[in-house]
């Protein structure tokens, strides 16, 4: 066997940016409308066919709108574990951020307005209420900053910086 270490990954924070609750009675009821519609509108069709279709197809839209996942990763052991955060696919390393903070529901707007900078990288999901902002300081890198979508930032911030 080979002397190489293995590297040990540790989860920090792990949060998936699901769609709230009450978007599943919703996008079932409007593809029940719509279902009703092609009903009326394509006799020939067996009567279940378009519900079961198009049911399939709000419960695939909602499952593919609450893909999103925030990480914050450790890898190594100790004091020599590099930490990363993983927004989608992503991913920035600690090391590179120079300063974070939180951008609270009530400046999103201005945020992701007049202020945002076309250069930033920015995960936003609108039914997520806060965001993570996070300073890079990185002279190969052109992005500015990064805006990340998260329901709990100050955990973010918190497993980002331990």
């Amino acid at each position: 066997m080979s002397g190489t270490p293995v590297s040990t990954q540790t989860v920090r924070y792990r949060e998936r940016l699901r769609v709230p609750w009450w978007w599943w009675p919703i996008g079932i009821g409007l593809s029940s409308v719509l279902a009703f519609q092609v009903n009326l509108g394509i006799r020939n069709l067996p009567d279940w066919l378009p519900y079961v279709a198009l049911a399939i197809v709000a419960v695939g839209v909602l499952l593919w709108l609450s893909r999103v996942e925030i990480r914050v990763v450790a890898t190594g052991a100790g004091a020599d574990a590099e930490v990363e955060l993983w927004a989608g696919q992503a991913h920035l390393p600690a090391s590179v951020v120079s300063r974070s903070a939180v951008v609270p529901r009530s400046a999103k707007s201005a945020a992701l307005g007049r202020q945002l900078d076309p250069a930033a990288f920015v995960l936003h999901r609108n039914w997520v209420g806060p965001m993570v902002l996070v300073v890079l300081d990185d002279p190969d890198d052109p992005t500015p900053y990064w805006m990340v979508s998260s329901r709990q930032p100050d955990r973010v911030l918190a497993a980002l910086q331990s």
